[in-house]
């Protein structure tokens, strides 16, 4: 009868299935082991004379002078907004071209191109309204 096969089938592909995951488990354990190991050895063989002058804190060869801290503007945060905004754009138009270019799904990646684009869109005009783009 062909009901043992059946059965036997799944039970051979969830032991490959399983069989991958422990591989990816053993490289996992092995990169946590190393960077572990190389802590440790780093500790172990660094020498440790403590001065007050390593014990200060330390930025561009100024010593510190009052609070710790300082303000910071709100321009920087746009900036990076900006280029997270730009860098997402360049990931994501290059594989969506690939998949364009396929039978079949033309309209739909159509669609959620623009979709896509109307979120960076919004973005960017969030960056005009603040003054970001222009030139001082």
């Amino acid at each position: 009868m062909p009901e043992p096969t059946v059965r036997a089938v799944p039970a051979v592909l969830a032991v490959d299935y399983f069989q991958s995951y422990s591989v990816v488990g053993l490289l996992a354990l092995i990169g946590v082991l190393f960077v572990a190991v190389a802590f440790g050895a780093g500790r172990l063989l660094r020498p440790v004379v403590p001065t007050p002058e390593k014990l200060l804190t330390y930025e561009c060869g100024v010593d510190p002078v009052g609070e710790g801290w300082a303000h910071t503007q709100v321009r920087y945060y746009v900036y990076a907004f900006l280029y997270v905004i730009f860098a997402v754009d360049s990931i994501f138009l290059f594989p969506w071209a690939t998949v364009f270019a396929a039978p079949g799904y033309g309209a739909t990646t159509l669609v959620e191109m623009f979709i896509f684009l109307g979120f960076l869109a919004v973005g960017l005009l969030y960056a005009y309204k603040k003054g970001v783009l222009t030139w001082t």
